[in-house]
């Protein structure tokens, strides 16, 4: 859907990029309003706001000189970047809250350049009596206005290349303002400087961040002539970190040198107090005036390429609208339909004409902006994406400081401005992801992020496993097989046994040959299964081989996602299935071999599973299977399926004599905590001549949802299929073969 945002005549370098940023945080709030933050805040306060801005625009510049050296960055600035790596959905999202922070800032920097013309217009009323003329030039508003119609016409006719030229000339101006302020006098002595103090009944810090925030934005104004740049993966990154750097310095220079030069009290109540410090007072609001108008300017060249980037990418209902905004001037691409829109935009913010208000708003959405590249940055360092190979790599843990302090910051400024804009990109993202056919989401890349996490996680655990293999905390790495999807009690045990304490692969078996049409039944089956069982956490695979007994080979040999080696595994039959069961007898010593621990499920047809009770049969005769059943058990009960269920755990012994020995040793087991379970889920079941064991199971556990019995695999050998018949009263039996005895600790 997306068109490839192309301008057909990128022809400037790094020096543009530097001049634009630095004009940006050179500007307007420097003169007019840092003053009144040093007043409000101190010094201390002030380089806090310094150093707190800049935790988060460095980390955003780093970001930002990272991406723009691994992706083409064109035309769109920040919102290409995010859109690009974030995908469309989501990057449309920000982009069009970044468009309106850019579109509302060139009135920001109006009203602050009315501010500055305002006692020039007062003194040509004064001194030549213009009469109502006189009175316009005193109103900001009308000077806003003015000033406004006066930069439209500009960027209609001239475009970005005036815009351009027109940086040099200011920057020299604002270096030279700055240099009459800092070769000015101080007005106060020596002893009088305070550098932890500040006004009585002074604004909240962060109140006065968010007004001062704005001027650190810098990084964006450079970012924004990404398509009009020659070489956008040289010029961003030079230029905007230069630009940030120089700018950062300059500020705590500018700092010191106002609470050297003045008192607190002035500096709060005066915005122009910059002109009583310079050796030359004129200076200062020819400066503010310049650095309005080159900021403004650097806006307004910004945001328009923003909204056409959007346009290019069908962002918004209307085609037709896309299109018409999507449209540059033939000879240049420049955004003219953009350009208007935007102005109309920052001529409404102008004719309210609250600074104060109009600084929130944009600070809100700056900040918004910065925590996404942060974050981009942060989750592109653990993706593993092969596609992501900038030249220029920050470190993870500053994109994710710059992140943090972003979303942090934003709820400091203001709480209800922060939700709203959370609300505002969360209502336009739902609408983004219906419309648009790019399915690229920040899913994808959270996903990539786990993937990698989950693969060095692997790594650790298969090294922790060939260094030391322990029993006294064993836990459950079961692999099951079965060849029936109707029938999904295998599926099921290995969801039970794995659901809190180990890890679930389940293998549907496809008895034939490797061909198109059992590999594509066998994808069927799997996808079938992993949306039947979506609450589940098995991972589901399918194995198509000739025959069961190389399936079984084939098993017992697959490494297992978890990192840690399968060593339990699982098979299923069907009471009126032995013939099935026969391939199951026929390869235990394969089984044992390998190391396995064995769990067979005899599934049943004829009694309903009402998952009430779990009886354990335990044996002086089968110890080492003893403990693993009981932990199997309790496994199984801590599925929610079992939640309501029973554990009862039965010993048979044959004489008196027997019985005490029994039940000391089991009561032992209880009171020192190795047996998890009560007295009265203890059952001592007496064996009277003559009569089996398996009558005295069936006997007992006839109504038992879950039967679990030890077998011995000496006894396999011997007795084949016979040792698990006989349980024809049973509901569902678990079989189970421990090849060690396992701890209970």
């Amino acid at each position: 859907m997306a068109k490839r945002l192309k301008n057909t005549s990128g022809q400037f370098g790094t020096t543009p990029v530097f001049m634009a940023s630095i004009c940006t945080i050179l500007g307007a709030i420097l003169f007019l309003r840092f003053g009144y933050a040093v007043g409000h805040v101190g010094f201390i306060g002030a380089l806090g706001i310094i150093l707190l801005g800049h935790a988060v625009t460095i980390p955003t510049a780093l970001a930002v000189a990272e991406i723009a050296t691994n992706k083409k960055v064109e035309g769109g600035g920040d919102y290409y970047v995010i859109s690009r790596s974030f995908g469309l959905n989501i990057g449309a999202a920000i982009g069009i809250a970044l468009y309106l922070s850019q579109a509302i800032s060139i009135a920001f920097y109006i009203i602050a350049f009315a501010e500055s013309f305002a006692p020039f217009g007062a003194h040509l009323n004064e001194t030549y009596q213009l009469g109502a003329i006189g009175h316009l030039l005193e109103s900001k508003k009308v000077i806003g206005l003015g000033a406004m119609s006066f930069l439209t016409a500009l960027m209609l006719t001239k475009g970005a290349n005036i815009g351009v030229k027109a940086l040099y000339a200011v920057a020299a101006i604002l270096f030279l303002s700055l240099g009459m302020f800092f070769m000015g006098e101080s007005q106060i002595s020596l002893s009088d400087v305070s550098f932890v103090s500040s006004i009585e009944n002074s604004d909240n810090f962060f109140y006065v961040f968010t007004i001062i925030f704005p001027a650190f934005t810098g990084i964006s104004a450079g970012l924004g002539l990404s398509g009009d740049l020659k070489d956008p993966k040289k010029s961003i990154p030079r230029g905007t970190l230069i630009a940030t750097i120089v700018g950062a310095l300059i500020y705590v220079m500018v700092a010191l040198k106002l609470v050297t030069s003045t008192s607190l009290e002035n500096l709060a109540n005066n915005q122009l107090v910059m002109s009583d410090i310079a050796i030359w007072g004129p200076i200062i609001p020819i400066g503010l005036a310049c650095a309005a108008i080159s900021s403004a300017l650097g806006s307004i060249m910004v945001a328009p390429r923003t909204l056409q980037a959007l346009g290019k990418d069908q962002i918004f209902p209307s085609k037709k609208f896309d299109a018409w905004i999507a449209k540059g001037r033939e000879q240049d691409n420049e955004p003219i339909n953009g350009s208007i829109i935007t102005c109309i935009i920052a001529y409404f913010f102008i004719y309210v004409g609250d600074i104060n208000f109009v600084a929130q708003i944009i600070s809100m959405f700056f900040m918004v902006t910065y925590g996404a590249i942060c974050l981009i940055s942060f989750l592109e360092h653990f993706s593993g994406d092969p596609s992501y190979r900038p030249t220029f790599k920050s470190k993870w843990y500053i994109s994710l400081l710059g992140a943090i302090l972003s979303v942090w910051l934003m709820f400091k400024m203001n709480t209800s401005y922060a939700v709203l804009s959370i609300l505002f990109m969360t209502a336009f993202y739902y609408y983004i992801s219906k419309s648009s056919g790019d399915k690229r989401e920040i899913v994808s890349l959270f996903r990539d992020v786990l993937v990698q996490f989950a693969r060095q996680l692997q790594i650790f655990l298969q090294k922790g496993e060939a260094i030391e293999r322990s029993t006294t905390h064993w836990r459950p790495f079961v692999v099951s097989i079965s060849s029936s999807i109707e029938r999904p009690n295998a599926f099921n045990m290995t969801k039970w046994i794995a659901y809190k304490y180990g890890f679930g692969t389940y293998i549907h078996y496809i008895k034939g040959y490797l061909s198109k049409q059992n590999f594509q039944e066998g994808k069927q089956v799997q996808k079938q299964l992993l949306i039947e069982n979506k609450a589940s956490n098995v991972y589901v695979d399918t194995l198509i081989s000739p025959s069961y007994t190389s399936a079984l080979a084939q098993v017992v040999q697959l490494s297992s996602i978890s990192g840690k080696e399968n060593n339990l595994i699982l098979l299923e039959y069907c009471e009126d299935e032995l013939e099935s069961f026969e391939d199951v007898i026929s390869n235990f010593n394969l089984l044992q071999a390998t190391g396995y621990d064995v769990a067979i499920l005899r599934s049943s047809n004829t009694k309903a599973d009402n998952k009430e009770e779990i009886h354990i049969w335990i044996s002086s005769r089968d110890y080492e299977n003893s403990n693993m059943m009981i932990l199997l058990g309790y496994m199984i009960h801590g599925h929610p399926d079992w939640k309501n269920a029973e554990i009862k755990v039965f010993s048979i012994y044959t004489n008196d004599e027997e019985f005490d020995i029994y039940r000391d040793r089991m009561f032992n087991f209880i009171e020192t905590g190795r047996l998890p379970i009560s007295p009265r889920n203890l059952h001592m079941v007496p064996q009277k001549e003559g009569e089996s064991v398996k009558t005295i199971i069936n006997k007992n556990s006839k109504n038992s949802d879950l039967t679990i019995i030890g077998f011995r695999n000496e006894l396999v050998k011997k007795q084949k299929l016979d040792i698990f018949e006989g349980y024809n009263k049973l509901g569902n039996v678990l079989f189970v073969n421990s090849i060690k005895e396992k701890d209970i600790e």
